[in-house]
């Protein structure tokens, strides 16, 4: 009888810690079930400046990476092992277009049947768009506030039909982030009390043509659309003959080009008796880092509108 006893007490010990055990499992899935209904959706984006402004969008509902960080010219960059391994973990992909990210085009092309993969700059008009002499497309289009809205608008509307239960969620937070963007908008105004003849704005490569469109100030590049132009001493020679000519009173570089040519045309001005100077540093195809002002794109702008106008202005 002992010996019976003895056996049922392991039987029945047996049995509860497999009920336990299912109970745990049970339990375990339940939570994971939780945990995966509340992960983030990852978004991949190429420049910054389309996933600064997503992340403030998006919210505590996406996780948001960017490939190209500050000082990163996206007209060179190729993709890294790393990279591809973003690209194939994230859920939806947004880069540019209007062959900004020209050395990524395949990938994203071969991608988009297995994921959403939006060109932002694609969304918008044709007639809105700007083209060089030779009739290349300006990929630049974040200069211009109302393009980039309408490109943000456009990606929004992307992650909407990805999630749609977070549509009004996605919704809300576009709206206040535009409301800032009209902020933006006014700050800027300040551009045209800069004397109509010291308009002119001189900077590495010819990344600004919307944002003298938008604020009637006449662009001059050194170098052409993409940073793969060759700059040549004809080029130097001519951009010197604007500066003297229009009475430039201040040339700049860029964050994410090197200085060596804007210095070299600033050197040639001044050893013809021209008194322009380095108006500053602008952001211009990369932001600033992640922790400061001019790592978000209203930061960003804000910072070239007033480091062009205390330049130009004279003030």
């Amino acid at each position: 009888m002992k010996v019976f006893s003895k056996k049922l007490c392991v039987v029945t010990a047996l049995v509860f810690t497999l009920l336990l055990a299912a109970c745990s499992g049970e339990e375990k899935s339940a939570n994971d079930s939780e945990a995966s209904s509340d992960e983030k959706i990852q978004v991949l984006t190429t420049i910054a400046q389309i996933g600064e402004p997503l992340s403030a969008i998006g919210g505590d509902r996406v996780d948001v990476e960017s490939l190209m960080g500050p000082s990163v010219d996206p007209h060179l960059y190729n993709p890294t092992q790393s990279d591809m391994t973003k690209v194939d973990e994230a859920e939806v992909i947004f880069y540019n277009g209007l062959n900004l990210e020209a050395n990524m085009v395949d990938m994203f092309q071969s991608i988009r049947d297995s994921k959403p993969a939006l060109a932002i700059g694609k969304t918008l008009p044709e007639e809105s768009l700007l083209d060089d002499e030779d009739g290349a497309r300006d990929p630049h289009i974040w200069f211009d506030i109302d393009l980039w809205e309408a490109a943000l608008d456009a990606a929004v509307e992307e992650l909407k039909a990805y999630s749609p239960d977070d549509a009004d969620y996605f919704e809300e937070n576009k709206q206040n982030y535009f409301a800032e963007l009209d902020e933006l908008r006014e700050e800027a105004k300040k551009l045209a009390e800069i004397p109509e003849e010291n308009r002119v704005l001189v900077t590495a490569h010819d990344a600004f043509g919307y944002f003298g469109n938008m604020h009637d100030i006449e662009v001059v590049g050194l170098q052409g659309l993409s940073t793969e132009d060759e700059i040549g001493i004809s080029d130097i020679d001519e951009t010197i003959g604007i500066i003297k000519e229009r009475t430039v009173p201040a040339i700049f570089v860029e964050s994410s080009i090197n200085s060596n040519t804007i210095e070299a045309v600033l050197e040639g001005a001044q050893s013809e008796g021209v008194p322009v100077e380095l108006g500053g540093e602008l952001f211009s195809d990369a932001m600033g880092a992640p922790d400061s002002e001019e790592g978000t794109y209203i930061g960003m702008y804000r910072y070239n509108v007033n480091t062009i106008y205390e330049a130009l202005s004279g003030e």
